[in-house]
């Protein structure tokens, strides 16, 4: 995250925060607040996610999203699908709808418009700023130049103008918990490719015994660790959710080299949020006001 879009983080966590606890303040529940978090962040081309998202190796935008009820472990997800504006609307179909928990691709479409949604043009979800970036990265990749994404050298990447997988969790007034991750994957990253975003117990997880939890970052070593699981199994064995996400994001570097951030809830009430990449950003909101934030690792 360079200087020059601190201030459109900023602006992008805070309307997600304001949609989302919108609707906690009316009696909604938590399901219903991260979905609408998420799709505010989706719609905003500040983020990996939605409209403005990486593109693929192909120049085009696939797209993963995942959510969980923590009452009842219900989850939806998809992963590939190139024409739909908010992922994280189509997953909650699946949630809602299906008695299975994943679709992918052109079944993933097929299933989303059969319940309601539109499907676009590819191109409606590219902008010119990603083709550029694109554009570089593969000019940097056939000149041999080391990889500035999260799969490379981190030193190298604090001067890289990037963005990030968007994610939200919630604790609503029936003391239910929910959690949302939705991602436009890596930079140049194959067609087909998904990462640890729409993966239960990867980049996403809710369990009311436990916590809730949405991570961003590199996908691969992520995955390897089904880190989300790992970091509420903490919380469920007595850790404090802060104490547990630094201990999440030690572990994806001690073990793996892995680089990223996590956000985690507690059915307590009680927050964690850690990162090892230069910079993420990150909003709470409770009955005692907003908090915003973009922390450094310097």
């Amino acid at each position: 995250m360079p200087d020059d879009a601190v201030a459109a983080h900023e602006r992008g966590i805070a309307n997600a925060l304001s949609a989302g606890y919108a609707l906690l303040e009316k009696g909604a529940s938590s399901l219903d607040s991260v979905e609408a978090a998420v799709a505010v962040m989706e719609d905003d081309e500040t983020f990996d996610a939605g409209r403005g998202s990486f593109l693929t190796r192909d120049g085009r935008v696939q797209l993963d999203a995942l959510l969980m009820n923590g009452e009842n472990l219900r989850a939806g997800g998809v992963a590939c699908v190139e024409r739909l504006r908010n992922p994280i609307r189509a997953a909650r179909l699946v949630l809602d709808h299906s008695p299975h928990i994943y679709f992918v691709g052109a079944g993933a479409e097929r299933f989303a418009r059969q319940h309601g949604m539109d499907l676009i043009d590819n191109t409606e979800l590219v902008i010119p700023r990603e083709r550029e970036r694109l554009f570089k990265a593969q000019q940097a990749e056939i000149a041999g130049e080391a990889d500035t994404t999260f799969s490379g050298d981190l030193a190298a990447a604090t001067a890289l103008d990037s963005h990030d997988t968007v994610g939200a969790v919630a604790l609503d007034i029936h003391g239910n918990l929910a959690a949302a991750t939705s991602t436009g994957g890596t930079l140049n990253k194959a067609p087909g490719r998904v990462g640890d975003s729409s993966l239960i117990g990867c980049g996403c997880y809710a369990d009311n015994h436990s916590a809730a939890v949405s991570l961003t970052g590199w996908g691969e070593p992520i995955m390897k660790l089904v880190l989300g699981k790992w970091a509420v199994d903490r919380v469920a064995s007595g850790s404090e959710p802060q104490q547990a996400a630094a201990a999440a994001i030690d572990y994806l570097y001690q073990r793996l080299g892995g680089h990223g951030g996590i956000i985690l809830l507690g059915p307590d009430g009680r927050i964690g949020i850690a990162h090892n990449t230069p910079r993420m950003a990150w909003g709470v909101q409770t009955p005692a006001g907003a908090q915003l934030g973009i922390t450094r690792n310097d």
